[in-house]
């Protein structure tokens, strides 16, 4: 799936604006978006094909969390610029 596809569900923005925060589980993820736990763990597949968070177990609940800084610049003319990247994250994760 391309960035551009991944990116583009207020869902799924919604999702990442979550985990730019901190990592959390579904119903987390499903509360703060308002969906149901189903369409929650959905977008979370589609972003996780796309390569933009991942999953570890803590006890028995899946936590997400980002694997990528990703950035969208556009700008007007004389620049005419349209930049949609996404880099991978180099840090640890945070998983205490």
């Amino acid at each position: 799936m391309s960035l551009i596809a991944a990116l583009g569900n207020g869902t799924r923005l919604e999702i990442l604006h979550e985990l730019s925060r901190e990592p959390k589980y579904v119903s987390q993820l499903a509360e703060a978006t308002g969906t149901d736990g189903k369409t929650a763990a959905h977008h979370l597949s589609t972003l996780e094909d796309a390569g933009l968070v991942e999953w570890y177990m803590r006890g028995n609940r899946k936590y997400y969390e980002l694997t990528a800084a990703i950035e969208l610049r556009i700008a007007p003319p004389p620049e005419r610029t349209f930049v949609l990247q996404a880099d991978p994250v180099d840090d640890e994760p945070s998983r205490s």
